[in-house]
């Protein structure tokens, strides 16, 4: 397998460097990202774009795009990039100084770019007459002279053929806005010295562009149009990319639940008690999927069962998920994908952002934002979130426990930007959680209970603490060189109880990635290299005599080239090798092709490898809250990690997107297939109801997912998302090759969201999740047997909001979980000896609890 993989590079690498050679004869042509938004915008950016040895250049307000085609011999893109930005626009990851942003007019203050993406713009359908509500109209009137040069018209005449008396003038700007009614589609425009006209504006709800040239007035239509999730078409791996309005779809009132609207992650809870959740991705566990926190290491080796608690949703701008092999940039512990979450940035978030949540279930939820800047370079953030939850007697099964343990989870962000506006931007901050959480029997009280037979309780005290700093340069001769460097470190400590057991643990994490990156000759050649560290040191304690102890540093240097002729083509190929001062050397290749024939259609194919240490107390909390004997298959438990193997995979994929339009409408379809392969695994085995064992791979292992989705928009404000995913994940267990337990093969996914230029939203989405097989539970008492395969079940959750205001600052949200109210009738066994044999608290195939309802109220000031 290896050899031919080798091969496979080597082969794909000459392909590469000789269709270099002869693409580099020929003239290029590029698609580049400048944000504007309207017609003056159009004018002033295609203007800078054609200098001397640019044959064409095209850019539309709708997607924010510049099409080039130019003489590469005569002129390098980035001294176009370079022309523009100077003029005020953002291009790409070229930032225009604040001083050229300024000096534009006051219909082209556009959003900034932020990452190199376009802020989300409001859906715009485009059928005639669809936005015949009452509502404000914004719209520009300019002259164009003999050069093509724009001007303001101040005060030209603009009001309603159908309604004279409602009029308005044009300010010193040129700019207007007039008071829409319903049935008014036809503008009268009129201005000393120049031809009145009467223009039908077709889309009211987009800036009208009314230029005056030859002495008549007429209207450039501008149209423009983001989603709330969609997946970046420039980028070689797949990324799918969920914007701030997707995660207003649902409370999201941290992480874990950000994802209720995805297809692609599944979160479900780890156990029937502990209230920690997991995400699955590709049918693998979440501890596969490398977590990011703005490319940094997230919650991570111990922080991982309840990290998806510790980030509040209202402090996330965008979540991208990349599945299958990311960059080697980011490290080699990616095997099922990465999700990297970008915060909201101090420099262009609100000022202030509130964030209130209430469910009938005894949560609460308190979130603030607060941001400024502090003179021209420097701005700062404090993100604050705050959970409680005291009602001890929610218990939908009725066993005696409660569903979700009662206390209070704290976290908060600092975060501070320096930007000299010469290249130099550093990045700052320190990030604190603490969460004090008690569980058990509804009744359990921790003052008299706690360590004795009486009730069965648990309890977490979790405090993290996390400095990070980004340190970046970008030299201003040359806009695609820069070198930055990632700093982390963080301590985490948690103290813990299990009925009679003690789960102490703590751990100190260090990181550094420095990066370098540049292109060779033209931008159809870029390359990084770097070198990184991760520094974990782990003490364990469980129940009162065994201490697990153990130190890894793992120290690196990767390279990684990325190849890209033209706009249709782009492969990237990256190696790492990593030095594990436990387990020795070991290297990561890893490949990204993207290939785009026609416009509207995408091919993607990935393939390369990951290694990671399994940290099997943390990662498998449900043995704690069970009476199974915790068995490791190791010859020195105490040595390395509990004395078991790195885990090893290779993951290779592919995926074809295609864009289209249905009805006059945009509409798009995909299909992923993706396949990885353990050469090593930490094998978590649960076929035996009395113990649980941990053991190395000694056969195969694999999971395959195929996934479909099928995106369109069956009517204005109407957005329908519909998907299917097959899962294949497979196990050689000591007792021979299963499936893996509590896994659904088939889901079914719905999600409709419909979104009102007046501030009305409604999201629907339904989840038809198929038999997951449950571990055999036959040397059980018959009343504490399960059957061998759970039910299809469905669950549905629904959300109605209302904005209001004049700058459209305050919501107030209700809406509804689990609406099917389906939940598992029995989560935990033995419930009723919980001290005793049989208690298992791990068979949780199903939701928890059953219908939730909820209300909350957001309020922002820019």
């Amino acid at each position: 397998m290896n050899q031919i993989l080798k091969q496979l590079y080597t082969t794909t690498l000459l392909l590469l460097f000789s269709f270099a050679i002869v693409q580099a004869q020929s003239d290029s042509t590029r698609t580049l990202t400048v944000a504007g938004n309207c017609a003056m915008c159009k004018k002033r950016i295609e203007t800078a774009a054609k200098l001397q040895g640019v044959e064409s250049a095209v850019w539309n307000a709708s997607d924010n795009l510049l099409h080039l085609k130019y003489n590469a011999q005569k002129v390098e893109l980035e001294t176009i990039k370079k022309n523009i930005a100077q003029v005020g626009h953002d291009v790409d990851n070229l930032i225009a100084s604040d001083e050229s942003y300024a000096k534009l007019h006051e219909c082209c203050m556009y959003p900034r770019l932020e990452n190199g993406q376009v802020p989300e713009k409001k859906a715009v359908p485009t059928e005639a007459g669809h936005h015949n509500h009452p509502h404000a109209v914004t719209g520009v009137v300019v002259e164009e002279n003999e050069k093509g040069d724009l001007k303001p018209i101040v005060g030209a005449n603009l009001h309603w053929a159908n309604l004279p008396s409602r009029n308005t003038r044009s300010n010193e700007n040129g700019v207007f806005k007039l008071e829409h009614k319903e049935g008014f589609d036809k503008l009268v425009v009129s201005y000393v010295g120049m031809k009145s006209d009467t223009i039908t504006i077709k889309d009211l709800h987009e800036v009208v562009m009314i230029t005056a040239k030859g002495n008549v007035l007429m209207e450039v239509e501008v149209k423009g149009t983001r989603k709330s999730t969609y997946i970046d078409r420039m980028t070689p791996a797949r990324l799918e990319v969920l914007t701030g309005k997707e995660l207003f779809k649902a409370a999201c009132c941290d992480l874990s639940e950000s994802f209720e609207t995805n297809a692609s992650v599944d979160v479900i809870s780890a156990d029937a008690v502990t209230g920690s959740k997991q995400i699955q991705m590709l049918g693998l566990s979440g501890i596969y999927t490398q977590l990011t926190v703005e490319n940094l290491p997230g919650p991570r080796g111990l922080a991982s069962p309840l990290g998806l608690n510790s980030i509040a949703g209202t402090w996330i701008e965008s979540i991208q998920i990349a599945k299958g092999v990311g960059s080697v940039a980011n490290g080699y512990e990616s095997m099922a994908g990465q999700i990297n979450v970008e915060l909201k940035k101090p420099q262009n978030s609100e000022r202030l952002f509130f964030n209130a949540y209430a469910n009938n279930m005894g949560r609460t939820d308190v979130n603030l934002n607060l941001s400024q800047k502090l003179g021209q370079h420097w701005s700062t953030s404090v993100l604050l979130h705050d959970n409680f939850m005291y009602n001890k007697s929610m218990n939908f099964s009725h066993n005696g426990f409660r569903d979700v343990p009662v206390g209070n989870l704290f976290s908060g962000v600092n975060r501070w930007l320096y930007e000299n506006g010469k290249g130099l931007m550093v990045q700052f901050g320190v990030k604190y959680l603490n969460d004090d959480r008690t569980g058990g029997q509804i009744d359990f009280n921790k003052k008299t209970d706690k360590g004795t037979t009486n009730r069965y309780g648990l309890g977490f005290d979790i405090e993290r603490v996390e400095g990070f700093a980004k340190i970046g340069y970008v030299f201003p001769e040359n806009k695609h060189r820069s070198i930055g460097l990632q700093l982390a470190g963080s301590n985490y400590n948690q103290k813990s109880y299990f009925g009679l057991k003690n789960y102490n643990s703590e751990q100190q994490n260090g990181y550094a990635n420095l990066l370098f990156q540049d292109i060779i000759g033209t931008v159809a050649h870029k390359y990084r290299v770097g070198a990184s560290i991760n520094y974990d040191n782990y003490d364990e304690w469980y129940l009162t005599d065994q201490n697990f102890k153990r130190k890894e540093v793992v120290s690196g240097v990767f390279a990684e080239y990325t190849f890209s002729p033209s706009e249709k083509f782009d492969a990237v190929v990256g190696l790492r090798q990593d030095y594990n001062s436990l387990y020795g050397w070991f290297t990561t290749p890893r490949l990204n092709l993207r290939y785009a024939p026609i416009a509207g259609t995408t091919f993607r194919a990935s393939s390369g490898r990951g290694q990671r240490t399994a940290n099997i107390f943390a990662e498998n909390t449900a043995v704690l809250a069970s009476s199974r004997r915790l068995i490791i298959q190791s010859q020195d438990i105490y040595n390395k990690a509990y004395g078991l193997q790195p885990e090893v995979s290779w993951n290779t994929g592919i995926a074809v997107d295609q864009n289209m339009r249905i009805f006059g409408r945009e509409a798009s379809a995909s299909v992923e297939f993706f396949h990885n392969s353990f050469s090593n695994q930490v094998v978590v085995d649960y076929e035996n109801p009395r113990e649980i064992s941990f053991y190395n791979l000694t056969g195969k292992s694999f999971s395959n997912s195929l996934q479909t989705e099928f995106r369109f928009m069956p009517a204005p404000h109407f957005e329908t998302r519909l998907a299917y995913r097959l899962l294949d994940v497979q196990t050689d267990f000591q007792s021979g090759r299963k499936t893996k337990p509590l896994l659904a093969k088939h889901r079914g996914f719905v999600n409709l969201a419909y979104n009102h230029h007046s501030g009305w939203s409604l999201d629907y989405t339904l989840n038809v999740v198929g038999p997951k097989r449950i571990p055999s539970t036959m040397d059980n008492p018959v009343e504490y047997q399960m059957p061998t395969e759970s039910k299809t079940y469905a669950t549905m959750n629904a959300q109605i909001s209302k904005t209001f205001g004049k700058d459209k600052n305050f919501t107030v949200y209700l809406g509804g979980e689990n609406l099917s109210n389906y939940f598992q009738k029995t989560p935990i066994l033995a419930a009723d000896q919980p001290f005793g044999n049989h208690f298992d608290t791990s068979m949780l195939w199903g939701p928890l609890t059953g219908r939730m309802f909820y209300t909350g109220v957001r309020y922002f000031i820019k």
